[in-house]
């Protein structure tokens, strides 16, 4: 698979020589004018020494005003501030530009729709330090913007909108299956290879999984927080529901293992949503029990959940919908995985990682 890496505002000069960089950001952009100045704003702000540190943004050709931003900065901080392009398009493949740009011993993955704590690099480096993980996360507090997005910010941060995802729901410190974005020892990738480029989605799951099936530890740390922004309008919360579904189920095919049960729940149901039904009209009235019973003990859960979360009237009645749209969008999402994969699509034989 061909990716190319070119250098904006220089040459791989420029990113070679200094030995004394221990830490390497290495960031994926694509249009993200709306966040990427309060992301910068936030690494401006880490306790972290600047001059240990190397920031790498890696632009998959965005079509805003995000390299513009971006570039305001290099010029105010020439020594810190690359900027490289990814003409793939995709988050894995701007990973594997970063990692074979980076210099650093310690590469740390982040993202542009995100604010992180002033001493998130700083803890990173630390529970890398201090404990025998190959791979370090924190605690992700989702948020967004207007009404709407505050909302949906709600239901992305309880365990009946996404399960036991413990970095979404305040879990506690200690060793975990897979972590958000992630701080990883260099030699991580040296010894595993880069980020599976296959994967449009998924590739963080599918790291850490290949860091646990050989041997490694991924670890969650308590303390180490940041503010995640999601989707604020209903229409890009759906598709970002069907993208995910759809991607797990793809993801399931090209790298078995790396999803966990949970990922498929919201397929089971509407699977049963759909089977249910049809069973109840062939067979006996039992199946007609069972599925009201569902239905029941879903709308119970969604009523609680809801009220809960919400802190008017007006939020409750859009949390008891948006619960349930967040649900089947997903699990509508993995049927069109499933239908992509018999139509012949993502048959890669023989995948190796990108060698670092």
């Amino acid at each position: 698979m061909k990716r190319r890496m070119t250098i904006r505002g220089g040459n791989m000069t420029t990113l070679s020589g200094n030995k004394d960089i221990i830490v390497s950001v290495v960031m994926p952009i694509y249009n993200e004018e709306r966040y990427i100045h309060g992301c910068i704003e936030s690494l401006l702000t880490q306790s972290y020494p600047k001059d240990k540190m190397e920031w790498i943004f890696v632009d998959g050709m965005s079509k805003d005003r995000t390299v513009e931003i971006v570039s305001g900065y290099k010029e105010k901080y020439p020594d810190l501030i690359k900027v490289l392009e990814n003409d793939m398009r995709i988050a894995p493949s701007a990973m594997n530009i970063g990692i074979s740009a980076a210099r650093g011993q310690y590469i740390v993955r982040l993202d542009a729709h995100a604010d992180y704590d002033k001493d998130y690099i700083t803890k990173c480096v630390k529970y890398l330090d201090e404990t025998d993980a190959d791979n370090v996360g924190g605690i992700a507090e989702t948020k967004s913007k207007g009404f709407i997005g505050n909302v949906i910010a709600k239901v992305l941060s309880t365990k009946f909108g996404v399960g036991n995802s413990k970095f979404r729901i305040n879990g506690e410190s200690g060793y975990v299956d897979t972590v958000p974005f992630g701080a990883f020892r260099r030699e991580v990738f040296k010894r595993l290879g880069g980020y599976d480029e296959r994967l449009v989605r998924n590739q963080d799951n599918e790291m850490n999984y290949r860091i646990r099936k050989n041997g490694g530890k991924i670890y969650l740390a308590n303390d180490i927080r940041f503010s995640y922004y999601c989707r604020d309008t209903v229409s890009s919360f759906g598709k970002y529901a069907l993208n995910n579904g759809k991607w797990n189920i793809i993801t399931m095919h090209l790298c078995p293992g790396t999803m966990g049960a949970r990922h498929f729940i919201p397929f089971l149901f509407v699977l049963s949503l759909l089977s249910l039904p049809i069973m109840s009209a062939y067979l006996r009235d039992d199946v007609s029990i069972v599925f009201a019973l569902e239905l029941l003990l879903y709308a119970l859960l969604d009523a609680w959940y809801s009220f809960r979360s919400a802190n008017s009237v007006k939020e409750f009645f859009l949390l008891c919908g948006l619960f349930p749209f967040f649900h089947i969008s997903y699990g509508m999402g993995s049927f069109w995985g499933m239908v992509e994969l018999l139509k012949g699509k993502y048959r890669e034989e023989g995948y190796r990682p990108v060698k670092i």
